[in-house]
C-alpha cells in the first residue's frame, strides 16, 4: 500500500497531515500561512488562506516537473544569397509556433510566475522522427506548409528548425500563490471554497486536473489547464449557475455538486474527456425541507451531505449516468463537516468535539459503511509528553461500545463559554454564512454540559442524550447506523442554532492563538481526504496509541530491529540442531528400523485428455512420496483414467518435472505440469481441481515435492534467473554450471522453474541479489529476500520477509460497427464480420456482460469506461477507423472508411502475499540494475529506470544490505524514453518513444547520472522499443519482433558503429553479465502444438562470435518475461570433443521442427514460425 497523505486544518488554521503509516499529525512544511480550506489530491494540495487567496502546494518528487518551451526559426532559400531570414509577404513569421500563424520570438516566451526557473538556455532540437539531422538541425521543403524532411533536395525552397528551452517548477513542499494574469476588470472575487477532482476523467497521463473554487458573492469558477506539467493552471473562467452557491465538491470522475444559499444542492451535468466544465445544473432537494444542505462532499459513486442541524445524510443511487441519485438515507451523528476521498472513503469532524472521525467499513458493496471511528493521532511536537495518551484515550476509539463520564467530556468549560461570548470577533464566517450569528443563551450551554454528563447509554459523548420530548433513542452504532429519511419534521436550524457553541464552526480569529497543551486534544475545522489511500487490506495506526508502558519498555520494544529478530532465531536454530546431532551420536551403531518410508495423498481431479477429441475427464490421483536411507525424497505423480471401459494409468517422476504453472480462467481451477518431453511437444498434462482452495493445496504440494527432489529449497541464490508469466506469476531457476558451456551446453527445456510469490509485469535482477519488480499498475517493487508467499504456506514459504501485495490491471474489449448507407455506422456488420462486441483479434465474442476478471482472484474496481489512450489515435468519442476488419487504424474519418472502432476498459483488481516490498512513490515504466559490480566494491549498485510518464531516473543508494536505494536522481532528457540498460563498466542505454536509441556517456561511481546523451540512430524504418546491454554486447528490439545487435562497440567508441540484424519473432531480449542472450519467442512449434511466448537460449555465443550461432528453446506457453543478468556461473574449461548429433542439431542451423517431437528446431537465425499443426489448448497461453 503506498503511502499516501490526510490534510487537516485546525481552529488555529494551521494545515498538518497524517500518513497513512504513520500515527502522528506533522505539521506542513511552510506553516508561516493561515488557511481556511484546503483540497488534496495524492500529487498537490488546493488551499485558500485567511487573506481569500489561493495557494497551491505540490508534494517534493525525485521527478521534476518540466515544461518545454518551443519555437520554430523559418527560412527561404534566395537565388542570391541563398537560405536567409528574408520572407515572402505570405509566408509565416521567421519565429513562429509549429503552425506558422502565430508570431513568437525567443524573448516572447517568459516565465508564467515567480514559481518556475529556466533549466538551460535556448538551443536547436538536432531530432526528427527519430533520426539525426544534420549540423544545425534544419529540416526542409518545397513550400509553407508542407512535408518536412531532414536532406536538402533540388526543389527545397524553404527550411525550418526548432528551438526548445525547457523550465522547471521551483515552489515544491511550500504554499505558492497563484498568479493571475486575468484582466482586473474581470478578475474573481476572493473566494469562500474550493475543490479539486476530475483525474480519472480522462485516460490521458498528463495529469488532468479540475479545480473549482466558489467565490464570496457566490459565484463558481473553473480553474483552466491545471495538469501536471502546469500545476498552476492558466487562469480563471465563470461558470453560470442559477443561485448563489455556498459550497462545491468534485469527485475524482465526473460528479460535481454544489450548495445553495437555499439550502439546495445543484448537480453539474454533461461533464466528459472533452468539456470537463460540463453543459448544465440539476437541482437535488435537500433530505429535510426545513433544514437545507449546509454541505456535500462526493467521491466516485458516493454524495454525503452534512445539514444545517448537523445531520448526516447519504444519497442513494449515485452514479455516472445518473449523478443526482434516487433518495436520502440518514446517518447516525452529528457532524460540521464530511469529506470523501479515494475508494469512496470518508472523514468527517464531530460537531461537539471537533475530533476527525474515519468511516469503517466502507466497501464497493457497501458504499455507506458501517461505523464511525475517531482518529486519535497527536501531533507530531507533541511525542515527548508523556501525558498526551490519557488525553487522547479519552477521545475514544468507536461510538456506542464504549460508555464515557462527565469527566471525560471534550466541551468546553461555563468559563470559556462565557469568555466567548463576550467577544464579538468569535464570531466564525461559516456562522454568519448559515444565519447563525446570535449569541448563545448561557442556560442552553449549561444543559448541554449536563447532558453530555450523562453518560448512560450515550455514544461516546458525541451526540448529546435525548431530550424526554424527543425522537426514541438510536440503535446501538455497532451495527450499520443507516436511517431511513423520516417525514416527521426535525428541529428548525434557528432552534439549534442556540444550543450550538459560537466557536463549533470556522477558525478562530487571528490574535486569540493559544498553543495546545501536553494533554490537549487537535481541534479540527476542515479535512481532506482526496490524496489518501485507503482500501480494505489497509492497516491504519490512527486508533491506538502505546500506553502502559514505560518510557524506558518502549525505548527497548523499538530497539529490536527485524534484523537482529533473524540472527536470533538462525542461532536458536544451529544450537537445536548441534543438540541433536549430539544426542543422535550415542545411536549410531544401532541399524536401521525403517529403510524407508512411504506417504501417499490420494484425490479426484479431472484431466485434458490427450487423445481427440479433447476434452476433460475424471481420474483419480495418488502422490507417492518416499524417503531413502539417506534422507533424501521422491516422490511419483499417478493419474489413473478410463479409456474405452479399460482402466489405465500414466505416472510422473517429479524430479523430471521443469516447471507447475496454475492456469487461472473463470472455467476451471487448473494447472499445467511440464516435463522435457512435454516442453517439445509444447503439451503439458493439464489437471483441474473441484475448488479453488483443492487446486491449491494440490499446486502447493507438488511444487514442494519438485523441489525436494531436486534439492531445492529457501530463497533463490543471487545467480538465479528470474522470469514472469503473461498472468503475472514469478518463477526463478538455479542455473546449471553446463547452461552456457561453450561445446555441450545444458539443453534449456531441461531447466527447473519454481514459483515465488507475488504479481509483477516486469522483473530485474543482479548478481549481488538485487532484485527489482513492476506490477501492472507500475508500482515498483523489491525483493526482500524471502520465499513462499501466495498459496505457498507453512514450511513451504518462509516466515518472515513475506508482506501483502496488490497489483491492478485494465480488461479491454472493443465495439466495433460498419457503415451503412441508409443508417450510417451500426452495429450489424456483415455475415462475415468479426463479432460487434469483440477482443483485440475479432475471433472472440467479448460484451460488458459475459466479460470476467482475468481470473477468481481478482475483482472489477471500475465500470466500463472508453479508452482514448491507444495506439493510432481516436476521435472525440474514443472512435478509430479503417476501411476494413481487420486493418491499419487510425483516428480520424475518410471517405474510404467503412469500419470503425473504439476500445472500452475496466479496471481490475489483485491482492496477494509475497518477499516484495513496495517502493513509492514514483510509477516505473521500465527498471534496469548493472548485471555485476566487483567483488568487495563499497561503491553502490547502479539502477536506472524509466517513468510512466517516460522520465529516465537514476536510484542512488542501492547496495545489498539496502536493494531499495535512497533516492531517485532525475536524467534529463528531450523526449519521453520507454527503455533502458545499464550494462557491465556502466554502459548506459536508453531508447525513446519515437523509436530512436540514446547512449548516456561519461556514467561511473563518481558520476552516477553521467553527463550528456548521444543519439543513436535506429535500424533503417525500425522503430526501436527494448534495449538490454551485457558486458561487451548490446541486442536491442524493435516493433515488428527483429532482433538486433549492435555492431562495432569498443571501449573508445562505445556507440558502437551499424544495427545487425539476429532474428524475428522475438518478444522480449535479455543479455546477461556473460553477454549470453536469452529471449522471449512469440511463437514456437512444438511436435503436437504451438505455444506463444517460449523461453530461448542463443546458443554459441562467444567473444569472437558475439552473435550466437543458433536458437535452443525451453519452457513456454505464457512467458512474457525474463532476466538472467544475475547469471554469472561460468562453465568449467574442458577439452573440445566431437559433438553429439542431437546436440549439434541445437546449435547450429536449427529448422523449423517437422513435428517429430525431437527435431522441432529453428532456423539457425531466425524464429519463424509458418504452418502449425495444432494451437495448443493446454499450454498457459496470453
Amino acid at each position: 500500500m503506498p503511502n499516501s497523505l490526510l490534510w487537516a486544518v485546525d481552529i488555529f488554521g494551521r494545515v498538518y497531515t497524517l500518513a497513512t503509516a504513520g500515527q502522528y499529525w506533522e505539521l506542513c512544511k511552510d506553516a508561516h500561512l493561515e488557511f481556511k480550506r484546503v483540497s488534496a489530491v495524492k500529487q498537490c494540495c488546493w488551499g485558500i488562506a485567511c487573506d481569500n487567496q489561493v495557494y497551491v502546494y505540490v508534494c517534493s518528487s525525485d521527478v521534476p516537473i518540466r515544461h518545454r518551451e518551443e519555437t520554430y526559426e523559418n527560412q527561404r532559400w534566395n537565388p542570391v544569397g541563398g537560405f536567409c531570414e528574408k520572407l515572402m509577404p505570405s509566408d509565416r513569421w521567421q519565429w513562429s509556433d509549429v503552425s506558422g500563424l502565430k508570431h513568437q520570438q525567443l524573448d516572447s516566451l517568459v516565465l508564467p510566475s515567480p514559481h518556475w526557473e529556466w533549466e538551460s538556455d535556448w538551443y536547436v532540437d538536432e531530432n526528427f522522427g527519430g533520426e539525426p539531422t544534420e549540423k544545425g538541425g534544419w529540416t526542409y521543403a518545397m513550400d509553407f506548409p508542407a512535408t518536412y524532411t531532414r536532406d536538402k533536395k533540388w526543389n527545397s525552397c524553404v527550411r525550418r528548425r526548432k528551438w526548445i528551452r525547457y523550465r522547471r517548477y521551483k515552489s515544491r513542499d511550500t504554499w505558492a500563490k497563484i498568479p493571475s494574469h486575468d484582466d482586473p476588470k474581470q478578475l474573481p472575487d476572493p473566494f469562500n471554497d474550493l475543490s479539486i477532482g476530475g483525474w480519472e476523467i480522462t485516460d490521458e497521463p498528463v495529469g488532468r486536473l479540475s479545480v473549482w473554487a466558489v467565490s464570496l458573492q457566490g459565484k463558481i469558477w473553473y480553474r483552466e489547464d491545471v495538469c501536471h506539467p502546469n500545476p498552476e493552471g492558466s487562469s480563471w473562467s465563470l461558470i453560470e449557475t442559477p443561485g448563489e452557491v455556498v459550497q462545491i465538491s468534485c469527485g475524482p470522475y465526473d460528479l460535481l455538486w454544489a450548495t445553495l444559499w437555499e439550502g439546495q444542492a445543484m448537480v453539474r451535468e454533461g461533464i466528459d474527456r472533452n468539456n470537463p466544465k460540463g453543459s448544465s445544473w440539476s437541482i437535488v432537494e435537500p433530505p429535510v425541507p426545513e433544514n437545507g444542505i449546509m454541505h456535500v462532499s462526493v467521491g466516485v459513486n458516493v454524495v454525503w451531505a452534512v445539514t444545517k442541524d448537523r445531520k448526516v445524510w447519504f444519497r442513494r443511487g449515485v452514479n455516472s449516468h445518473n449523478p443526482c441519485g434516487t433518495s436520502w438515507i440518514e446517518m447516525v451523528g452529528e457532524m460540521m463537516m464530511v469529506n470523501v476521498g479515494l475508494n469512496d472513503q470518508v472523514w468527517g469532524i464531530g460537531c461537539d468535539d471537533r475530533t476527525v472521525y474515519f468511516r469503517q467499513g466502507v466497501t464497493p458493496s457497501e458504499l455507506s459503511g458501517k461505523t464511525w471511528k475517531a482518529i486519535i493521532a497527536n501531533r507530531e511536537n507533541d511525542r515527548s509528553h508523556t501525558g498526551s495518551s490519557s488525553s487522547l484515550l479519552s477521545a475514544g476509539c468507536f461510538f456506542g461500545d464504549e460508555v464515557r463520564g462527565s469527566g471525560d467530556s471534550l466541551a468546553p468549560s461555563d468559563t470559556e463559554t462565557s469568555s466567548e461570548t463576550e467577544r464579538p470577533g468569535l464570531v466564525s464566517e461559516y456562522e454568519i454564512s448559515l444565519g447563525n450569528s446570535r449569541p448563545r443563551p448561557e442556560s442552553s450551554r449549561e444543559e448541554e454540559v449536563a447532558l453530555a454528563g450523562d453518560g448512560v447509554g450515550q455514544a461516546q459523548g458525541f451526540a448529546p442524550a435525548p431530550r424526554p420530548d424527543s425522537a426514541p433513542a438510536e440503535l446501538p452504532w455497532t451495527n450499520i447506523d443507516l436511517k431511513e429519511t423520516q417525514k416527521t419534521s426535525s428541529p428548525s436550524a434557528a432552534c439549534y442554532a442556540e444550543t450550538t457553541s459560537l466557536s463549533s464552526l470556522g477558525l478562530f480569529p487571528v490574535g486569540l492563538e493559544e498553543g495546545y497543551g501536553a494533554d490537549d486534544h487537535p481541534l479540527w475545522a476542515w479535512v481532506s481526504g482526496g490524496g489518501c489511500t485507503v482500501d480494505t487490506h489497509t492497516v491504519l495506526k490512527w486508533f491506538t496509541v502505546q500506553s502502559g508502558l514505560s518510557t524506558s519498555m518502549q525505548t527497548l520494544s523499538l530497539s529490536i530491529t527485524p534484523a537482529q529478530t533473524a540472527a536470533w532465531r538462525k542461532q536458536i536454530f544451529q544450537q537445536l540442531t548441534e543438540r541433536t546431532k549430539r544426542e543422535l551420536e550415542n545411536f549410531r551403531h544401532y541399524e536401521q528400523a525403517v529403510e524407508q518410508s512411504v506417504w501417499v495423498k490420494t484425490g479426484t481431479l479431472q484431466w485434458w485428455a490427450d487423445w481427440k477429441p479433447h476434452k476433460w475427464i475424471d481420474v483419480r490421483v495418488a502422490l507417492e512420496q518416499f524417503t531413502g536411507n539417506d534422507g533424501t525424497r521422491d516422490s511419483i505423480l499417478f493419474i489413473y483414467y478410463m479409456f474405452h471401459e479399460e482402466k489405465k494409468y500414466i505416472h510422473i517422476f517429479l524430479n523430471e518435472v521443469t516447471v507447475l504453472v496454475p492456469v487461472l480462467n473463470e472455467a476451471k481451477h487448473s494447472f499445467a505440469l511440464y516435463t522435457p518431453e512435454k516442453t517439445k511437444q509444447r503439451w503439458p498434462i493439464r489437471l483441474a481441481a473441484a475448488t479453488e482452495q483443492e487446486m491449491y493445496d494440490w499446486l502447493a504440494l507438488l511444487s514442494t515435492s519438485c523441489s525436494e527432489s531436486r534439492r531445492i529449497q529457501g530463497r533463490p541464490s543471487p545467480q538465479a534467473i528470474w522470469s514472469v508469466t503473461c498472468k503475472g506469476d514469478i518463477f526463478v531457476s538455479e542455473p546449471s554450471v553446463d547452461l552456457e558451456a561453450p561445446m555441450h551446453p545444458m539443453p534449456c527445456d531441461q531447466m527447473f522453474w519454481r514459483q515465488i510469490g507475488g504479481h509483477l509485469r516486469v522483473v530485474e535482477c543482479n548478481s549481488h541479489g538485487v532484485v527489482w519488480g513492476i506490477g501492472y499498475d507500475h508500482t515498483a517493487w523489491v525483493y526482500t529476500g524471502g520465499y513462499g508467499g501466495g498459496f505457498f504456506q507453512g514450511l513451504a514459504s518462509s516466515t518472515s520477509n513475506i508482506y501483502m501485495q496488490s497489483d491492478v490491471k485494465c480488461v479491454y474489449i472493443y465495439e466495433n460497427q460498419r457503415w451503412n448507407p441508409v443508417t450510417g455506422y451500426t452495429s450489424r456488420g456483415l455475415p462475415t464480420d468479426r463479432y460487434m462486441w469483440s477482443d483485440v483479434t475479432g475471433l472472440q465474442e467479448c460484451t460488458k456482460a459475459n466479460t470476467k476478471p482475468p481470473s477468481l482472484h481478482w475483482t472489477w474496481v471500475s465500470d466500463w469506461y472508453i479508452d482514448f489512450n491507444i495506439s493510432g489515435g481516436t476521435d472525440r468519442e474514443g472512435w478509430q477507423y479503417a476501411s476494413d476488419f481487420p486493418s491499419s487504424y487510425h483516428g480520424y474519418k475518410t471517405m474510404k472508411d467503412f469500419v470503425r472502432r473504439r476500445r472500452w476498459a475496466r479496471k481490475c483488481k489483485l491482492v496477494t502475499s509475497g518477499p516484495w516490498l513496495e517502493v513509492a512513490p514514483i510509477s516505473l515504466w521500465d527498471v534496469s540494475i548493472i548485471p555485476g559490480c566487483e567483488e568487495g566494491s563499497k561503491d553502490s549498485i547502479a539502477l536506472w529506470a524509466i517513468s510512466d510518464k517516460g522520465d529516465v531516473l537514476c536510484r542512488l543508494g542501492v547496495s545489498e544490505l539496502n536493494p531499495a536505494g535512497s533516492s531517485w536522481l532525475h536524467v534529463g532528457t528531450d523526449q519521453p524514453f520507454i527503455s533502458v540498460s545499464v550494462g557491465a563498466f556502466y554502459q548506459v542505454w536508453a531508447v525513446a518513444r519515437d523509436g530512436s536509441a540514446f547512449y548516456r556517456g561519461s556514467v561511473s561511481p563518481k558520476q552516477p547520472a553521467g553527463d550528456c546523451w548521444y543519439h543513436i540512430p535506429s535500424p533503417p524504418k525500425q522503430k526501436l522499443k527494448q534495449v538490454s546491454v551485457g558486458q561487451t554486447s548490446v541486442y536491442a528490439l524493435d516493433e515488428n519482433g527483429n532482433l538486433w545487435f549492435r555492431q562495432g562497440i569498443t571501449p573508445s567508441y562505445p556507440q558502437g558503429s551499424s544495427w545487425d540484424h539476429v532474428s524475428n519473432n522475438v518478444r522480449k531480449v535479455s543479455v546477461g553479465p556473460l553477454d549470453q542472450v536469452w529471449v522471449i519467442a512469440n511463437k514456437v512449434q512444438g511436435s503436437h502444438s504451438l505455444s506463444c511466448g517460449t523461453v530461448c537460449h542463443r546458443t554459441g555465443v562467444q567473444p569472437r562470435e558475439p552473435k550466437g550461432q543458433g536458437w535452443d528453446y525451453g519452457i513456454g506457453g505464457g512467458w512474457d518475461h525474463l532476466s538472467v543478468r544475475a547469471n554469472t556461473t561460468k562453465a568449467p574449461k574442458s577439452v573440445p570433443q566431437e559433438p553429439e548429433e542431437d546436440n549439434f542439431s541445437r546449435t547450429t542451423d536449427l529448422e523449423e521442427g517437422d513435428g517429430g517431437g525431437e527435431s522441432n528446431f529453428f532456423n539457425k537465425t531466425m524464429l519463424v514460425m509458418n504452418a502449425v499443426p495444432e494451437v495448443n489448448g493446454s499450454a498457459v497461453t496470453c
